[in-house]
């Protein structure tokens, strides 16, 4: 793909905001492979949905022949990025760190391929800023620096207007970002960083002390920042981020959190993170706007994101367990199975419920009626199902699949999965 070429695609995938001289990054682009990198730091020991959109990049460079460079800031962490946000963060320890960069570490290496001509690499930039003194650091990268040029910077700019300031830690953080580009365009040849709107400045910090440490010609891009059609931040709910991590983040829990995105949000997001040519998101966009109650471009999205990041094995159970719970399969052992970790569970021994009354029973061991009267009377009103069938008497069997598992509801919205031991 020639240069020109694949600017276009970032253009019509809504994931160029700044670059430098388009000529020229053309030229570079039009010469595979070019290296180019992307900052992550590692607050967290999972990447975030709002992260994929950047890795993604990566990955589209990658495909049309580039090598990218994934930064893992275990040094940088340290300190913390003030762009985009109104007060200092939380510094962590180095042992919170070494789990953080372990953790975004395995998700990175499902995202990017790390063979092959155009393979990936990892970097920690503790690796080369956890050797230089600070004697260095001032000699070799701040006199390149005005202090006028970087308080010019909006990241700068808006926190030094804020009521918390900026402290002398952060406000190091750009020239710390610079010499991490610096670095690679000497170690690695690397001529492009890419990041999010919010690192335009940081980026041209490196792009001038290359030019003036080494003399040499340097590139960034960015994207706009996301956010939903409402204003709010995208990737956060009311229990917090959506994670990478299928521990902090149900991979059925990151599907449904895609499935439900509002219609003015599904395009562009299916642009900005997902793999499908844009030519056909441009299909599937006509498609859903003459049907819109199929949701169509949401399925789209939701299925090629879980598959990105959980693989084809964990979309097949989601969308069992979505069938499972909604009724648009038959209850079956394997959907039941895929329904554990999704809905709470109880656990009970086969005697538990050996009784003259086996569905009341297992109404009050699951927690779903407080005592077996309870029970009774919600049986009486017709508000309970057991593996989707509704129960008329609390005296009949539960009707246990394979053996083993029940799908207990009561009303319209509470579930239990009762398992025997």
């Amino acid at each position: 793909m020639s240069g020109a070429a694949l600017l276009a695609d970032l253009e019509a995938r809504g994931l160029v905001h700044d670059h430098t001289d388009r000529r020229e990054l053309t030229a570079l682009l039009d010469d595979p492979p070019a290296t180019l990198y992307l900052g992550i730091d590692p607050t967290a020991d999972s990447l975030h949905i709002g992260h994929l959109v950047g890795v993604l990049v990566l990955r589209r460079f990658q495909e049309a022949g580039h090598r990218p460079l994934a930064l893992v800031g275990g040094a940088t962490g340290m300190v913390g990025d003030p762009s985009g946000r109104s007060e200092e963060r939380t510094l962590l320890d180095p042992e919170t760190l070494a789990a953080n960069r372990a953790g975004i570490r395995a998700q990175l290496e499902r995202l990017l391929d790390f063979e092959g001509p155009a393979a990936a690499r990892l970097v920690d930039n503790q690796d080369w800023l956890g050797r230089v003194t600070l004697l260095e650091f001032l000699r070799d990268v701040g006199k390149h620096a005005t202090v006028n040029h970087m308080v010019a910077k909006d990241s700068i700019r808006r926190r030094m207007d804020s009521e918390h300031g900026i402290s002398f830690t952060e406000f190091s953080y750009m020239l710390l970002q610079a010499f991490d580009f610096w670095w690679q365009f000497e170690k690695f040849g690397c001529r492009l960083q890419v990041g999010g709107s919010d690192q335009w400045g940081n980026i041209t910090a490196g792009i001038d002390l290359v030019r003036r440490r080494s003399g040499g010609s340097a590139h960034g891009l960015t994207w706009p920042l996301m956010t939903r059609s409402d204003g709010a931040k995208f990737g956060k709910t009311a229990e917090g981020a959506v994670w990478l991590d299928p521990e902090r983040t149900l991979p059925y829990e990151l599907h449904q959190y895609l499935l439900n995105v509002d219609d003015g949000d599904a395009d562009l997001l299916l642009r900005r993170l997902t793999m499908i040519p844009a030519e056909e998101i441009s299909e599937i966009a006509a498609a859903h706007e003459a049907e819109p109650h199929r949701r169509l471009a949401q399925r789209a999205l939701a299925d090629s994101v879980c598959e990105l990041v959980h693989g084809p094995a964990a979309l097949g159970r989601v969308r069992l367990a979505a069938e499972t719970l909604f009724g648009s399969a038959p209850i079956s052992g394997p959907g039941l199975d895929a329904l554990r970790g999704i809905v709470p569970e109880t656990v009970v021994e086969p005697a538990a419920l050996a009784t003259d009354e086996p569905v009341v029973a297992a109404l009050v061991a699951s927690g779903l009626c407080s005592s077996r009267g309870e029970a009774r009377r919600a049986i009486g009103q017709g508000g309970i199902r057991v593996n989707g069938d509704r129960v008329a008497s609390g005296r009949g069997p539960v009707g246990l699949i394979e053996g083993r598992y029940a799908l207990i509801q009561r009303g319209r919205k509470q579930r239990h999965l009762l398992v025997i031991a």
